[in-house]
């Protein structure tokens, strides 16, 4: 620790200013330019690794919880990862179609992938030895790829910083945050001069490390890499940690849809960030559609993985990222370089913009019928399919449909190009949200109760509306209750479906009837016993104009994500 004590006692080689109370709000942003070129790679290797994959637990989260402090601080003893091979990693980003790369430098856990001059606690003081960051930035350039640095504000390893391990829940009676700042601002330094020109500096969970310090902290990287990326995560803004830095960090799911704020969804290939024996990895379709869903919203995706302690990325990680760079290869234009939009993304897939030209990437086609889309300000002259086969688009007033002959649809994403008079970005975003093509879609529709009589937010339509984010609701306690459609006219009806809203109590409903009213008397054509998640059912068909579902017993308030009725 002698370094660490010998760097709280110089001034910061960074400072520019004193750390007041007076520091401005906010830093300086990156030049659009860099802000632009940044989004235009869409897609990006996360990399957490360290001592702590010797455990097999989740990088700096662990210490002090499944294992002890003492143990996990001396874990870096024994790295000594002879397998790493960073041109190896870099190949397999760009195998994936990844176009830039962010490696943890230093997380919660104090510990840093390069031979720091501010401390001992590093890759230099391994058996191991050497400098991972050298290397791995030395391979992003030769392979043509972007390097960027990830960096833990909070550090639960330092004496200086307030926070400590577990979970950075405990006190240090060391604390100083003037001196931990010092130690923060030579080693961002460090990492902008000796490893840069750097792509993006990726900070993470500032806790106490305020805006006092962390606004001129920033000001000080501009200084030194003007051009430099940040993310709203360099210091803590007290409720506005949306307004920091250059771009959002939505984290483990996909961001909604912003053509406005820059953001970046990170996420894991498999379940933790670190890397964790048989861990559950994500299917190739997963790893594609989320890719898509993000840049079908206008973000990012820094996709993670997380080393073995050999230094090798996991083989059947290296085979995901292989399939799903194919996978992308074939479908780049409609990917890099792109914008989100303007079908904005949902169930039924999503769609980008770039020239005159929009991407749709439909990943659940209606159960009958086209895609329907809905109408936007522009002449669609040409469309084609980028994969086998050949898309027909037909646009009316009322919108735009598409159809893809079902033997040629792709089970991961199927891409059709529009080509639009004008410029596609300029089109005004819309929302989709009919899919289905259900009978009951948008219909007049009554029931016994609604959930505390909120009408607009969980009344019935909301199971009839082919939006997946809403439902129908009823009281807590209520154990029978039904939903009846008004199809305006007589209709053929021969299926149903039902998508029980599992996620607010499991299954509840444990017996049903479906009825239909024809010549003045309700029939019953459908009995069961459970619905659950999208129960579907076929039955002879019956030509009704009011169709109910009576839920005859359920353990509590039944709440339905959606009730469709088609043809067959």
């Amino acid at each position: 620790m002698e370094r660490i004590v010998a760097t709280c006692l110089v001034l910061t080689i960074l400072a520019t200013s004193t750390v007041t109370a007076a520091a401005e709000a906010t830093a300086p942003g990156a030049p659009p330019e860099a802000i632009q070129h940044w989004r235009s790679l869409r897609f990006g290797m996360f990399i957490h690794w360290g001592p702590v994959s010797l455990t097999g637990h989740e990088i700096g989260w662990s210490r002090g919880r499944q294992t002890p402090i003492k143990e996990y601080d001396r874990l870096y003893k024994r790295f000594n990862p002879t397998k790493f091979d960073a041109d190896a990693w870099v190949r397999t980003a760009k195998a994936a179609g990844m176009k830039y790369l962010v490696i943890t430098t230093k997380h919660h856990d104090g510990f840093c992938l390069w031979p720091s001059e501010q401390t001992d606690y590093d890759i230099g003081e391994t058996p191991f030895g050497r400098d991972v960051l050298k290397e791995l930035s030395a391979a992003c350039r030769a392979h043509g790829l972007e390097f960027g640095t990830y960096y833990s504000v909070c550090d639960w390893h330092h004496p200086a910083f307030p926070r400590g391990s577990p979970g950075g829940r405990t006190t240090k009676p060391t604390a100083d945050l003037d001196a931990y700042d010092t130690y923060l601002r030579a080693q961002v330094k460090e990492l902008v001069t000796n490893y840069g020109p750097l792509l993006v500096l990726w900070f993470d969970v500032p806790q106490v490390y305020t805006a006092d310090y962390g606004v001129p902290m920033v000001k000080a990287l501009r200084k030194l890499q003007p051009n430099i990326v940040i993310n709203n995560r360099a210091y803590a803004a007290r409720g506005r940690q949306r307004t920091v830095g250059d771009f959002t960090t939505p984290e483990q799911r996909v961001g909604g849809f912003d053509r406005d704020r820059p953001w970046e969804t990170c996420m894991t290939i498999c379940r933790q960030w670190a890397w964790k024996p048989d861990d559950r990895m994500k299917s190739l379709q997963q790893c594609v559609q989320i890719l898509l869903h993000t840049v079908g919203g206008d973000g990012n995706l820094l996709l993670n993985v997380g080393p073995m302690p050999d230094g090798r990325i996991e083989p059947r990680q290296v085979h995901r990222l292989a399939e799903m760079g194919r996978w992308v290869k074939a479908h780049g234009e409609a990917i890099y370089g792109t914008r989100g939009g303007p079908f904005m993304p949902g169930k039924w897939g999503a769609s980008t913009c770039k020239g005159s030209r929009i991407y749709l990437f439909v990943m659940d086609w209606p159960d009958e019928g086209p895609l329907k889309l809905p109408a936007i300000g522009a002449k669609i002259p040409h469309a084609t399919s980028l994969g086998a086969g050949q898309a027909s688009v037909e646009q009316s007033p009322d919108g735009v449909s598409v159809t893809v002959p079902e033997p040629h649809r792709d089970p991961i994403a199927t891409v059709v190009e529009l080509t639009v008079e004008g410029k596609a970005f300029a089109i005004e975003p819309v929302k989709v949200i009919h899919q289905s093509n259900s009978l009951a879609y948008g219909k007049k529709v009554t029931a016994s109760n609604v959930f505390q009589k909120m009408v607009a937010r969980h009344g019935p339509a909301m199971a009839v509306d082919d939006d997946p984010a809403t439902r129908w609701a009823t009281d807590a306690g209520t154990h029978e209750a039904w939903l009846e459609v008004d199809l305006s006219k007589p209709a053929s009806i021969g299926r149903v479906m039902v998508d029980e809203a599992t996620r607010f109590g499991g299954r509840r409903v444990r017996k049903f009837r479906l009825e239909a009213r024809t010549d003045g008397a309700w029939q019953t054509v459908l009995e069961g016993t459970k619905i659950g998640r999208k129960f579907t059912k076929t039955f002879k068909p019956v030509t009704a104009r009011r169709v109910r579902l009576s839920i005859l017993e359920a353990t509590d308030g039944p709440t339905l994500w959606e009730f469709q009725l088609f043809g067959k």
